[in-house]
């Protein structure tokens, strides 16, 4: 099957590897009919993570088609339509039965995360042999461990883009607004416009806020803001002085401020050079300029502990089972949240590892992409058509 492999930093390759088989009882092997690349792959592309190897498959959101089920598997038939959790979780401990599968106890066996973190999150497709060594969804078939677990059934009404999110964007965009406590009528400040600040700005006007406010540098990511999701936008590189501006915007402050993306946003060059060497993760610089816009008793989301979900309020990984099967009956089945806004581009697999470089760059206005395979359905209406990566890639 193809898929796509890590080999050293900025190294991603398109492979020939044997097709996944079943190898514990309660496995799971899925035909991906979808995946794409989240941008915390891009940690992954810069060597930003340690344990990893070379030929390690990438990828973390995917969905398609069951084809084969162990023999523990009970709930899950062949040719059903799933999407997966990034995470995969056990089912079975105390963090599991509340559905905090993003912090299950059993399916992460790396000593790494124990000295890192002081506890171990969930195992993690595609993500490094710190979250457990398990292959990615950037393949055409995935052995999903604890299929009866880690899958979700999607209806056929819902189309593979409305669906696929699920996997990752969707609970955590959602998850970080939850978790945060947005309510009617806050103002919130968003640093970061990816997907994840675009689908927390949507899930922030859906809860009730009055104003959201969203700080980028990207022209493209800017425009598409303001003009998709109608929100105010802030450019960094022209108020160099954030929380001035955001004063001016709003004088009492901010009642709730997200970090949605800034471990690539370091601003100053010490810290430029630090993240470089690898000394530094989150920027402070967002830190501070989040604390002092924030309104006395406000709130804001400290990625810098999110590992843990330490209540400061570091989210944690979001535990894509509390909330995956609500979002879909409740926002995406009644149209109240249609994910596909967020879809750019359509791209084969095979230019997966093309896909990295120009992802990485930001070019062609490039927000989420659909990656399909041989075993994809055709566009689903008002969504993007497939590209090749060369046609638009070299557009910025």
């Amino acid at each position: 099957m193809h898929a796509l492999a890590w080999f050293g930093k900025m190294d991603v390759r398109m492979v020939e590897v044997p097709v996944p088989t079943i190898t514990e009882p309660d496995d799971v092997i899925v035909k991906v009919t979808g995946t794409t690349i989240c941008g915390s792959d891009l940690h992954l592309y810069h060597n930003e993570i340690p344990s990893l190897q070379p030929g390690d498959i990438l990828g973390h959101e995917f969905m398609g088609i069951v084809d084969k089920v162990g023999p523990n598997v009970h709930n899950l038939h062949p040719g059903q339509r799933v999407v997966a959790s990034f995470q995969i979780a056990c089912g079975e401990c105390e963090y599991c039965k509340q559905k905090l599968s993003s912090f299950c106890d059993r399916t992460n066996n790396s000593s790494l995360s124990d000295k890192v973190w002081g506890q171990r999150d969930a195992g993690f497709f595609g993500y490094s042999h710190m979250a457990g060594g398990y292959p990615g969804g950037q393949a055409e078939y995935v052995r999903v461990p604890k299929g009866n677990v880690n899958l979700l059934p999607i209806p056929d009404t819902v189309s593979d883009e409305k669906a696929i999110y699920l996997s990752d964007i969707l609970p955590t965009s959602y998850h970080a607004v939850v978790d945060t406590g947005v309510e009617k009528g806050d103002v919130v400040g968003i640093w970061g416009l990816g997907p994840i600040g675009m689908c927390a700005a949507k899930w922030a006007q859906l809860k009730g806020a009055s104003r959201v406010i969203g700080i980028d540098k990207v022209p493209e990511r800017l425009a598409f803001a303001r003009d998709k999701l109608g929100i105010e936008v802030l450019d960094f590189t022209k108020y160099t002085d954030v929380p001035k501006r955001l004063y001016e915007l709003v004088p009492r402050g901010l009642d709730v401020a997200l970090d949605c993306g800034t471990f690539h946003e370091p601003k100053t060059w010490a810290h430029k050079l630090q993240k470089l060497a690898m000394l530094e993760t989150d920027s402070p610089e967002t830190l501070n300029e989040m604390l002092v816009s924030t309104r006395k008793r406000g709130k804001f989301n400290l990625g810098a502990l999110m590992e843990k979900g330490i209540r400061l309020i570091g989210n944690g990984q979001a535990p894509v089972h509390l909330y995956w099967q609500e979002l879909l009956d409740e926002y995406i089945i009644p149209g109240k949240f249609d994910p596909t806004f967020i879809i750019t581009h359509r791209v084969p697999i095979e230019d997966m590892a093309k896909l990295y470089e120009a992802f990485d760059r930001r070019a062609g206005g490039v927000e989420k992409v659909f990656v399909e395979t041989k075993f994809s359905a055709p566009p689903a209406p008002g969504c993007p058509m497939t590209t090749r990566v060369d046609a638009w890639a070299a557009i910025n």
